[in-house]
C-alpha cells in the first residue's frame, strides 16, 4: 500500500532498526533527523549535547517528547519538568515550551495535528 502523502526521510518501511543509532551527539551542538514526515504530523530524533537548547517556542501541533538516552528539562507553559530516558511528556499546541540538556541526551519528537473542537 502506497501512500504519497508520507515521507519517509529517515527510516526505511518494513526494516529494524535500533533508534538510538539513527542520530549520534556532536560537541556543543543539537542534531536532528526527520524520521516521517506527513500533512498531519512528524516524527523527528534529536541529539542534544550537554548545555545545549531550544530556545522557548511555540508550535501549531500537539507533540510529545520521548527521552530515549540521558536527561534534560522541558519547560512547558513556565513549567520545568526534569525528564529521563524512557520517560514522554506531552507539549500541547500553542503552549510556550523550550529544552533544555542537563547532559547529552537523545529524543523522539512526535509531532501530530491539535485536534480542537
Amino acid at each position: 500500500m502506497s501512500n504519497e502523502s508520507t515521507k519517509t526521510t529517515g527510516l526505511e518501511p518494513a526494516t529494524v532498526c535500533n533508534l538510538a543509532d539513527l542520530a549520534v551527539h556532536n560537541n556543543d551542538s543539537i542534531v536532528s533527523r526527520t524520521l516521517v514526515k506527513s500533512p498531519s504530523g512528524s516524527l523527528t530524533l534529536f541529539a542534544f549535547d550537554t548545555g545545549q537548547h531550544l530556545s522557548e517556542h511555540t508550535c501549531p501541533y500537539d507533540a510529545t517528547a520521548y527521552v530515549i538516552e540521558g536527561a534534560a528539562e522541558i519547560v512547558i507553559g513556565g513549567n520545568p519538568l526534569k525528564v529521563s530516558a524512557g520517560q514522554v511528556v506531552l507539549m500541547p499546541a500553542n503552549v510556550p515550551h523550550a529544552v533544555n540538556a542537563r547532559q547529552e541526551f537523545k529524543m523522539l519528537l512526535t509531532m501530530f495535528k491539535a485536534d480542537r473542537d
